[in-house]
C-alpha cells in the first residue's frame, strides 16, 4: 500500500548532522609491509587498490598502542563537535563491529563510558562491512517514531592484531602470498555520524529514506571466515591450533560472486526507492573501485550505462585506509563530506558489501549537512 504524508503525521525527520572519523597511528605503505612480510606482485597491488592503512598495532612488534572502543570514541568526539553538541545531548548510541574489545561488555558500552554517559541506550552490531548501514538504520528507525531523540552511529574496526601472526617471527619470503595478500588488504579505523531527530510530523516534507539488506550466501561456504574465540569446538582444540584465531578468506569466491552482490544491492535499493542511478549524486561504496571488483560488474548484470554513471558518482577511500570492515562506509562518508563530494541536497547510496555470508546493507537518503570548513 503507498505510502501518504497523513499515515506519516506523527513521524519525525531525521538528518545527519555531522560524521567524524579515526585512523590509528601513522599510514602504513607497502613498501613498509613488503620488508615484514614480503612484497606482492605489482598487478595484485593494482587490483586490490590498497596503498596505506592504519593499525592499532604496531606492525615490527606486534604490541596494542589503542583499541576499537578508544577508536570509536574518538571518532564519535569529533562527529560531536562539528554537529555543535555534547556528549551529553546523546541518547542513543547505535554500533557495528566485528572485533570489540572484550565479547561481553559491548564495545558500544565502553564508548558510552569513555563518553562520560552514566545512562544512554545502547545497540551493537555484530558485523563487518554491512554493519555501520544496519547500524545507522536502526538508530533511524528509534529517533523516526519518538523513542529517542539524538544518536552517535559507529562503526569501529581492528584487524590487525589477526595479521600480525601471519607473519612475525618468520623470514618474509617465507609467509605464504595468500597471507600476505590478506596482510595488505585490510587496516583499522573509526567514523561515526551524529543523527538528530526533529518535531512530530516533520518527517511529512521529506523523502523517507529506503533501506535493504539481505544475505546472498546461505547456499555457499562463508567467503570470509574469522576462527577462533567462539563456541564451536571446545576452547583446548582451538588452543591447539597453530594461530587461536585467523582470518580466511575464499579469494577466488569473493572475486567473482562478490559483485553479483554489489549488483544485486543497488538494484533492490533502486527498486525499492524508485530511484534510477542518474538520481545518485554519492555512492559511497568503500570498494567500488577496486579493480578486481569493478571489472566484474558486467558479467554480474550492470549496465554499461549504469557503470559510466557509477564511474562518476562513487566516493571511496580504499587507497588511503584499505579494508575497514565496520568502519568501511563511515569513513569513506566522512572522507566525502569533508572533502565536499557529498553536499547539501545530495541524493545519497550508502552500500556496503561483505564476504562472510555475502551480505549487502544500503540505504539512500537526502543530504543535509552543510560542507565543514576546512
Amino acid at each position: 500500500m503507498p505510502e501518504t504524508s497523513s499515515s506519516r503525521n506523527g513521524e519525525r525527520h531525521v538528518s545527519v548532522l555531522s560524521t567524524g572519523a579515526e585512523l590509528p597511528g601513522d599510514p602504513i605503505d607497502n613498501a613498509a609491509l613488503a620488508r615484514l612480510c614480503g612484497p606482492l606482485p605489482d598487478d595484485v597491488l593494482d587490483g586490490i587498490q590498497v596503498r596505506r592503512r592504519h593499525w592499532i598495532i604496531d606492525p615490527a612488534t606486534g604490541e596494542h598502542r589503542t583499541s576499537t572502543s578508544a577508536m570509536a570514541t574518538a571518532a564519535a568526539r569529533q562527529a560531536l563537535r562539528r554537529a555543535g553538541l555534547e556528549p551529553g545531548d546523546v541518547d542513543l548510541i547505535v554500533m557495528s563491529t566485528a572485533s570489540p574489545d572484550h565479547p561481553l561488555p559491548v564495545a558500544a558500552t565502553y564508548v558510552q563510558q569513555r563518553l562520560g554517559l552514566a545512562h544512554c541506550a545502547v545497540i551493537e552490531v555484530r558485523a563487518g562491512c554491512v554493519g555501520a548501514v544496519q547500524a545507522f538504520d536502526i538508530a533511524r528507525r528509534l529517533l523516526g517514531d519518538g523513542t529517542y531523540r539524538t544518536a552517535l552511529v559507529i562503526g569501529a574496526e581492528s584487524v590487525s592484531p589477526l595479521l600480525a601472526p601471519m607473519y612475525l617471527g618468520q623470514d618474509p619470503y617465507r609467509v605464504r602470498m595468500r597471507d600476505r595478500l590478506t596482510v595488505h588488504t585490510f587496516g583499522d579505523g573509526a567514523g561515526a555520524m551524529v543523527l538528530r531527530a526533529g518535531e512530530e510530523g516533520s518527517a511529512g516534507n521529506h523523502r523517507r529514506p529506503v533501506f535493504a539488506t539481505q544475505s546472498m550466501g546461505g547456499d555457499r561456504g562463508p567467503g570470509m571466515l574469522i576462527l577462533g574465540g567462539g563456541t564451536e569446538v571446545p576452547l583446548a582444540e582451538q588452543q591447539r591450533r597453530k594461530r587461536l584465531m585467523d582470518i580466511r578468506i575464499d579469494i577466488p569466491g569473493t572475486a567473482r560472486f562478490g559483485p553479483r552482490v554489489f549488483v544485486r544491492g543497488i538494484h533492490d535499493l533502486l527498486d525499492r526507492s524508485g530511484l534510477a542511478l542518474a538520481d545518485i549524486d554519492a555512492c559511497v561504496l568503500p570498494e567500488g573501485n577496486a579493480e578486481y571488483f569493478s571489472g566484474e560488474y558486467g558479467t554480474a548484470g550492470l549496465s554499461g550505462d549504469d557503470q559510466t554513471t557509477l564511474n562518476k558518482i562513487i566516493v571511496e577511500n580504499l587507497t588511503d585506509v584499505g579494508a575497514t570492515g565496520s568502519a568501511a562506509v563511515p569513513l569513506a562518508l566522512d572522507t566525502g563530506w569533508t572533502a565536499g563530494r557529498v553536499r547539501p541536497g545530495d541524493t545519497v547510496l550508502l552500500l556496503a558489501i561483505e564476504a562472510s555470508r555475502y551480505l549487502y546493507a544500503g540505504l539512500t537518503l537526502t543530504w543535509e549537512a552543510p560542507t565543514p570548513a576546512r
